[in-house]
């Protein structure tokens, strides 16, 4: 005999209640909570690479960077999510009362792993897309050199650009920036990849 589990589902009050407490983050979709797995140390460069050198390159102007520890809330999805890196254009719009929540980012990358990447690339880049600001997106692989860019044109349209090798040269469209994929993966270990 085979016993049915009941599927918890949870409101977006009482995720936040809990997601406050908790000794690790997770993140919401649609009333079910998923625990995110940990990042390898590649994860982590390449994240931290990327953020560092957009903070850098943006320094005095009007954009923030955000790193993986500031929530996104997706209303049209009711999804709570942890983007790799988040750059809002302006000030921030919070939701709720305090400042652990935006919803406005301009550009969001995402370091793939094997267990994300089909959903990076797939439903939270549909959720990503219900977002008025949103603009581009950033999908770097952690376990070579290739990055892969979606820009969203003045028509509404999505243009897809794929980036492969230590030299090719990441132009972002909607900041002005560019970084080569050997600065973007320094100090990655290739062999020391899997998760």
């Amino acid at each position: 005999m085979q016993l049915e589990t009941q599927k918890r589902y949870y409101t977006p009050e009482e995720y936040l209640e809990i997601e406050e407490e908790a000794e690790f983050r997770s993140e919401y979709r649609d009333g079910e909570i998923i625990p995110m797995t940990g990042g390898t140390t590649n994860h982590n460069k390449i994240a931290g690479n990327f953020y560092a050198y957009l903070k850098f390159a943006l320094r005095g102007k009007n954009y923030d960077v955000y790193i993986s520890d500031v929530r996104l809330w997706i209303p049209r999805y009711r999804q709570y999510t942890y983007p790799d890196v988040m750059v809002i254009e302006g000030q921030p719009v919070y939701t709720g009362t305090n400042t652990t929540t935006v919803m406005n980012p301009l550009l969001i990358a995402e370091v793939l792993s094997k267990s994300t990447k089909n959903y990076d690339q797939g439903d939270k880049f549909l959720y990503y897309r219900s977002i008025p600001e949103f603009k581009e997106y950033v999908l770097i692989d952690q376990y070579q050199y290739h990055v892969m860019q979606y820009v969203k044109t003045a028509e509404g349209q999505w243009l897809f650009n794929e980036l492969e090798g230590e030299s090719a040269i990441l132009s972002l469209q909607t900041v002005d920036v560019n970084i080569q994929l050997s600065d973007l993966y320094e100090k990655v270990n290739f062999a020391e990849g899997d998760e």
